[in-house]
């Protein structure tokens, strides 16, 4: 039957709640089996083995209404349940143009934070259709289903309420294009991995405290990248190649990096890294990680020893971007179905370029500036930015 079909039948909401056990749905449809009612509408939540079950139905025929009423309270007393049926006309009212995903992550989530994010949605003319649980932990996420409201308003919105709450808020448009296939991309150095590339090569030139001050100096915008890059570079002249074997073996992966990529991969996504590091790593973490695509600057070694000069194109923030697009163009995804992932303002131009930038433990510049931003310690966190749940990574053995 059809919503135009449906939308003048007089119908009956049947709703039933109490402990949960098996057998309950099919008790209950079995029960009503018996008044030849048609199914409009069906709703079922289980929270902490306490269940609510809606049941949106066609009136029996003429003088079956009483008669179905009391045995549905009759079943339900018979299973210790309770049971509410409410007369009305047709389905549900429709959902307001404007239809957005909207996910809030919580470490914890307070029941202000929740009642904030509630109250913004409400203040833009959203309606909050439908909430669902992503993850319990090491992150609570939530997502509600948002209508009536376009989705930039509301992620403006919601992006300028997020700082001030504690919790990280995501908004993407609802539709067909968040099941596609889709490209993400990420930055390196403290995104993908815990630690900065060329602070590991300077460890091992004594010069680490230069390197980390100039370092710092280019993620928080300070000096131009490619001028950076050049002088802590400079600085390495003279190591050994043998350092590139110590580095990879140093290099950290970041907390949930491997359940991403594996998870990702397993959806039918491709995967990369862009990096202003250097491709005599990258190219390890491609190999080891299994990524669709990677791309970074080239250390140059002449007769086993690092020039202190890097080799090819520079990989710096236009060039995160240019190669975002390369990378979409190569895969065969839309612009719009990529996402991007990084923390520092070399990434900026990226997240941007990307139909979902993430600022992950991202400096203030680059929070402010990306579709969302994530400021917990798990990678495998931005999952549920695209709706999937830890319970479905878990089954697939994931973790």
């Amino acid at each position: 039957m059809s919503a135009s079909q449906t939308s003048d039948v007089p119908t009956l909401l049947v709703k039933i709640f109490g402990k949960d056990r098996p057998g309950i749905t099919a008790g209950l449809f079995d029960t009503l089996a018996a008044y030849s009612v048609d199914v409009v509408d069906i709703e079922q939540v289980v929270t902490r083995g306490r269940i609510v079950l809606c049941a949106l139905v066609t009136k029996p025929a003429s003088g079956g209404e009483g008669e179905l009423r009391a045995t549905v309270h009759s079943w339900a007393d018979s299973l210790k349940l309770q049971a509410e049926i409410l007369s009305g006309t047709g389905d549900n009212r429709p959902r307001g143009s404007g239809r957005s995903h909207v996910t809030v992550l919580g470490h914890p989530l307070t029941a202000e934070s929740t009642a904030a994010i509630a109250s913004r949605i409400t203040a833009t003319g959203g309606n909050i259709d439908r909430i669902f649980r992503l993850a319990k932990y090491p992150v609570t996420a939530v997502e509600f289903a948002v209508s009536g409201v376009e989705t930039e308003p509301l992620r403006t919105e919601l992006a300028t309420a997020s700082s001030h709450i504690g919790v990280d808020v995501a908004v993407v448009s609802a539709g067909l294009h968040r099941r596609a296939q889709r490209l993400v991309v990420m930055d390196v150095d403290s995104t993908l991995i815990q630690d900065e590339v060329i602070e590991l090569f300077a460890a091992h030139a004594g010069c680490e405290a230069e390197v980390a001050e100039v370092t710092e100096r280019a993620m928080r915008g300070e000096l131009d990248f490619e001028q950076s890059l050049h002088a802590r570079v400079q600085l390495l002249a003279g190591l050994d190649a043998s350092v590139v074997d110590k580095v990879r073996s140093e290099v950290r992966l970041t907390p949930g990096a491997r359940t991403l990529i594996r998870t990702l991969k397993q959806l039918g996504y491709q995967v990369g890294v862009v990096s202003g590091g250097f491709t005599q790593v990258t190219d390890d973490l491609q190999e080891r990680l299994g990524l669709d695509f990677a791309s970074a600057n080239t250390l140059e070694i002449v007769d086993g020893r690092l020039t202190g000069r890097v080799t090819g194109e520079i990989v710096d923030r236009a060039g995160k971007a240019r190669l975002l697009r390369r990378f979409a163009a190569e895969a065969g995804v839309p612009l719009a179905q990529t996402v991007a992932i990084g923390d520092g303002a070399n990434d900026l131009d990226m997240l941007n370029a990307a139909g979902l930038g993430v600022a992950f433990n991202a400096k203030p510049v680059v929070r402010e500036a990306a579709h969302t931003a994530v400021n917990v310690p798990f990678l495998d966190a931005v999952l549920y930015l695209l709706g999937v749940t830890r319970e479905e990574v878990e089954a697939a053995g994931l973790t």
